[in-house]
């Protein structure tokens, strides 16, 4: 199944590429990503990005409602949309034309270029590739109610994590359906949609639909 780094994401489409390419997996990207936000910030060009608080800076073409709280460390990057009331709690990393939206909470994340989530939605301890959208109320879940570890369930082969808190992966171009759960250690593959009101678990294979009931079948060319 094609759920390494480089299989699902096109490292192009962000600040990170260099940093994620680092890794076989894009999940053991995620204990890094407040030391890359720390280690980009202050090298940003002064022209393009201003340094609205110790350790959060926004591109001067994006547009931060004023009821949006930016917690740090984060990036917010050009023509980024941060509407009101969104809560991003820190260890953000925001890329180009995103749009994070009414009461939409982040935390710990790579958000890569023209990704939307745009309402109601949690998106804590995962990775966004290029272009994916989450639609209104979907959530990754990040911690097991049972507080184990997070395996990453891929038909019968089982992958150890090792993280106490994992989200969800999102290849490039995914789709996420009105008020689904993406359940700890999700990984959905590349051009791949989810059905509203689904609850997500294990592997999802590029180019798929999971439908209702977690029957997965292949798109059609």
């Amino acid at each position: 199944m094609a759920i390494k780094t480089l299989d699902l994401l096109d490292l192009s489409h962000t600040l990170a590429g260099d940093y994620l390419k680092n890794f076989e997996y894009p999940w053991q990207a995620l204990d890094g990503i407040k030391e890359l936000i720390l280690t980009f910030g202050p090298a940003l060009s002064e022209d393009e990005y201003t340094e609205v608080s110790p350790t959060v800076w926004v591109h001067k073409t994006a547009e931060v409602a004023p009821t949006a709280f930016l917690g740090a460390p984060c990036i917010i990057g050009p023509e980024t949309e941060v509407r009101h009331c969104a809560f991003v709690r820190g260890s953000a990393l925001v890329g180009t034309k995103c749009v994070v939206g009414n009461s939409v909470e982040l935390k710990n994340v790579i958000l890569f270029d023209n990704v939307q989530v745009p309402h109601y939605n949690y998106v804590g301890d995962s990775i966004l590739g290029y272009k994916s959208h989450m639609g209104a109320g979907s959530v990754t879940s990040n911690v097991k109610s049972d507080k184990t570890l997070v395996v990453v369930k891929d038909g019968n082969e089982r992958i150890e994590t090792g993280r106490k808190k994992f989200g969800a992966i999102l290849g490039d171009n995914v789709e996420v359906g009105c008020n689904s759960v993406l359940n700890p250690g999700s990984v959905i593959g590349r051009n791949s949609n989810i059905y509203p009101v689904s609850c997500v678990r294990g592997v999802v294979p590029e180019k798929s639909i999971w439908k209702t009931g977690g029957v997965v079948v292949a798109k059609e060319d």
